[in-house]
Parts: C-alpha cells; structure tokens; sequence
C-alpha cells in the first residue's frame, strides 16, 4: 500500500509507516536531505489534490506553531511566531477526497476526536504528546506511564539546556536520538520529529483496516 505524508519534516512519521508495511512518499515545500524516502519538494496541499487519489492513505503533519505552547509563548514575550492554519484546509480537503487520512498535531491544535500517544507508553526517553485525528477507527496505545518512566528526556530547544522547572534536554544528538527512537537525524530536524513508534502503531492498524 502507498502512502501520501505531507509536511513530510526528515520522516519521522515516515519511517514508522515504512515499518508497517507501507511504501512511503513524502512532500514538504522546504528542501528534506535527510528524508529517508522518495521526497518531493511542493506544496503539500496543492500536491495531495493533484495526486493524492493514487495513495492509500495520507498523513498529513501541518506545521503547528499556531497552536503550540512554544509559539503561544513566543508572541506573549514579544516574539515572532507564524499564526497561519494549515490545518483546517489540509483536513477540509482531505474529507472532500474521501481518501483515509491521519492528521497529527500538538495538544493544544483543534483536531476532531483524537488519540494521544505518549513516548512514555513506548518506553521512549521522552514524552512528547501528540494528537492523531482520523477518519479511520484509531485505537491508542494505553493510558501514559510518566511514573514508570521517571523523568523524561528534552527534545527540544538546544543541546545540555537546564529547564527550569527540573531536569535538561538531551546532552549530546545520540542521546537525543536514542529517546526518540530515531538514528538519522541532526538536531534541528529531530526537535520537530514524531517519533516513528507513533506511526508505527498508528500505521499497523491503518493497514489492517485498510485490508
């Protein structure tokens, strides 16, 4: 089966659904060299409309900072951060089509009848909750395990950074790798990764109900 990532990042989602069983085609308007797959460089939207009827299944991660924590936090010191929505065109577009689709976000973004993934249910080193709306029957993978997992590893910001509520982000990139579950990636691409167990478990299930 093929699948249709857009906003395709360096393929963290994609890698867990090419570990699923799917054949994998990402397309981000930014240049992606260390995109694991066949990558085309376009506008998502306007390729998901000229070619999404060919794949199986789309995925689609719009960028986020309209809703993140971080961004919100941005514009409250004063600081720049995109406002624009991709997301509710992506989503309009791809009910028109009909096609099966997952669209993944931050907490916070207005997607419809989620599932939340946590790293701490995959016996990741981080956290890093996500939101996956679909028009498939998504189950989740368990209620978070935060205790079990003890304190959580920073993907995010810069390398060896104190947080100050406790704890640091990643001292060194293979310790940031190693949380997430990803071995290919430079830093500034993983700190925006998904981490491909969530679409490992996410795409196991697409394909079975897709078959």
């Amino acid at each position: 089966m093929r699948l249709l990532d857009l906003f395709c990042g360096a393929g963290g989602a994609a890698m867990g659904y090419y570990r699923a069983g799917f054949e994998v085609v990402g397309v981000d308007i930014e240049p992606q060299p260390d995109y694991p797959f066949t990558f085309v460089q376009d506008d998502a939207l306007g390729y998901a409309l000229a070619y999404g009827a060919y794949f199986d299944l789309v995925h689609a991660s719009p960028p986020c900072q309209a809703f993140s924590i971080t961004g919100n936090l941005a514009r409250a010191q004063g600081k720049q951060a995109s406002t624009v929505d991709l997301l509710t065109p992506i989503r309009e577009k791809l009910q028109e089509s009909g096609k099966p689709y997952v669209i993944e976000n931050v907490k916070g973004a207005p997607l419809v009848d989620p599932i939340t993934l946590c790293g701490s249910t995959f016996g990741l080193g981080v956290r890093r909750h996500r939101l996956f709306e679909s028009n498939l029957d998504l189950v989740p993978h368990g209620p978070c395990r935060h205790k079990e997992q003890g304190r959580p590893i920073g993907v995010y910001h810069t390398l060896n950074d104190d947080i100050p509520q406790g704890g640091r982000t990643a001292r060194t990139l293979e310790e940031g790798q190693e949380a997430m579950g990803i071995d290919w990636m430079p830093w500034k691409n993983l700190k925006e990764a998904i981490p491909p167990a969530y679409a490992l478990w996410i795409g196991r299930q697409a394909m079975a109900l897709l078959s």
